[in-house]
């Protein structure tokens, strides 16, 4: 039998009834969906940080007051959606974009034959503007917040392959420039996390076929009207808050894009 605690015993940790929300509305959800949400909780106020160890299911289970299972099974969901890390013999660990299982996950655009390989960079631009209101509405902005917008090339094999426009909101990216941009070695949503404290989580994605105009050929060093893919990304951190609007232009020759479905 679970004892959930009560909000002086435990204000921080409290659990939403299984019948009602705060809205008074029917909610039905699983206990362990709820050990789930307060695990996420702790995950977006950096409780536990990226790379570190979250405390053990006995201790989480007597943090909440619930079974052992109860907080194993809202770890394995955490864990299928690259949230956590399971470690043999060492532990549960916060997902971070350093790690190779994890740095991979947003590169959907794969060679046809060998391993995905990092990109080569090559910054174009990157400036302060005024958000568009098409940009701030995706971005959950008003339309004229500043968002730094940046524009690169990626290569691979000295071959460029990818053009991409990003939209990032202005205060969690104070600071980013192009030579910082640049020079960072590791994978872009790394360099987010570890020095800006935003951790990509999820991402939703839109694909079309196009043509390749003039200066996007040029910048690709294809010919005008060669076929490429165009995929719009908006990633989110904890929580569906949108944090980067990106609108890439992939030559698929020798390369193949893919998704895997659950």
């Amino acid at each position: 039998m679970h004892i959930l605690p009560s909000a002086a015993e435990a204000p921080s940790d409290a659990l939403v009834s299984d019948s009602t929300t705060e809205r008074g509305a029917p909610a039905f959800s699983p206990l362990y969906q709820q050990i789930k949400g307060l695990i996420l909780q702790r995950l977006q106020a950096g409780d536990w940080k990226p790379g570190e160890a979250i405390p053990s299911e006995m201790d989480l289970a007597a943090r909440f007051r619930v079974s052992q299972g109860t907080v194993r099974k809202a770890i394995d969901e955490l864990a299928a959606e690259n949230l956590l890390l399971r470690r043999q013999g060492k532990g549960t660990f916060v997902a971070t974009h350093t790690e190779r299982q994890v740095q991979f996950r947003f590169l959907s655009l794969l060679p046809d034959t060998g391993e995905p390989a990092p990109a080569e960079r090559r910054v174009l631009d990157c400036r302060r503007m005024r958000a568009s209101a098409d940009v701030a509405r995706l971005l959950g902005l008003r339309s004229g917040e500043p968002v730094l917008q940046a524009r690169r090339v990626l290569a691979f094999g000295g071959k460029p392959t990818i053009l991409e426009d990003l939209w990032l909101p202005g205060q969690p990216f104070k600071g980013l420039t192009a030579a910082r941009m640049a020079d960072y070695q590791g994978p872009t949503y790394a360099m987010f996390e570890l020095e800006f404290g935003v951790r990509m989580v999820r991402a939703t994605e839109k694909l079309r076929a196009v043509a390749a105009a003039d200066e996007v050929a040029a910048l690709l060093q294809v010919a005008p009207g060669t076929p490429l893919l165009s995929v719009e990304r908006l990633a989110y951190t904890y929580k569906d808050t949108p944090m980067e609007l990106r609108r890439g232009l992939y030559l698929t020759e020798g390369y193949h894009y893919r998704n895997e479905l659950n």
